[in-house]
């Protein structure tokens, strides 16, 4: 009687189980086995239905911020505005400074500060984006009138309004090296906690050079995201409590 070969010399393959004396004439029975068999010694657990490279991230991105994205509290379930986990950081002090003065509607949303140099560049570029998303800004540009004294109208918008934006130029590191009304607006904002930096053609490593206590401040650049993403999330930002959806969003 032939004697079966697999104790001996396996049946790892269907060539093996074919060549047994023993079991050649079962082989079309057993195949199922041998394959099996031939499976087990290199076996590796399937695939899940996601690519955990992908996916781990984006799930972890609001609860640790070390993710790409994340949603802050004020923004709406509906809003395209996509926010990186530090900027949530940086924004979220100054909404809760927000939603403590939103019982005075006389106030405006924002004070812009600016140089002298960017009034018809970039400041302005800013100011209209803000204003076409029904946001409220003090602009030197308008609201300053000829012959009124420049500095008492500065504290006038500096007390009337909620939040500091400073644009942050090339321009206004070099005013900022020498004394300017910059100076003065800058003081009390850094005062209160009211203050977003609007980083634009220049970096925080720059500004830490000319100011290292603006800098200290961590707010928006637009090396991250253009003019328009920046005042969305502005706008965003300072979102009345009621009605709901009265600031129009979108990048």
């Amino acid at each position: 009687m032939a004697r079966c070969t697999a104790p001996k010399e396996g049946h790892r393959s269907a060539a093996a189980a074919a060549a047994c004396p023993a079991c050649r004439g079962r082989y079309g029975r057993y195949s199922g086995y041998s394959n099996y068999s031939s499976s087990y010694g290199s076996y590796s657990p399937p695939s899940p239905p996601y690519s955990p490279s992908r996916n781990s991230g984006g799930g972890r991105s609001i609860g640790s911020g070390s993710g790409n994205s994340a949603r802050p509290r004020w923004s709406s379930a509906g809003s395209s505005v996509a926010y990186t986990p530090a900027e949530v950081r940086a924004l979220t002090p100054i909404r809760e400074t927000v939603e403590k003065l939103i019982l005075q509607p006389e106030r405006r949303d924002f004070f812009l500060c600016h140089a002298w140099d960017d009034r018809a560049g970039a400041a302005k570029e800013l100011h209209d984006l803000l204003e076409s998303l029904r946001v409220s800004v003090w602009f030197s540009e308008k609201d300053v009138s000829l012959g009124t004294p420049l500095l008492r109208e500065i504290d006038k918008g500096l007390a009337k309004s909620r939040v500091g934006i400073v644009l942050v130029t090339p321009a206004l590191l070099r005013r900022l090296q020498r004394e300017s009304i910059a100076d003065k607006e800058l003081s009390v904002l850094l005062a209160r906690d009211q203050l977003v930096p609007i980083v634009y053609g220049t970096t925080y490593e720059a500004l830490r050079e000319v100011s290292p206590r603006l800098a200290s401040r961590t707010g928006l650049s637009t090396g991250e995201n253009t003019m328009a993403q920046v005042a969305a999330k502005l706008a965003e930002l300072v979102a009345q409590l009621a009605p709901a959806g009265s600031i129009a969003g979108g990048a």
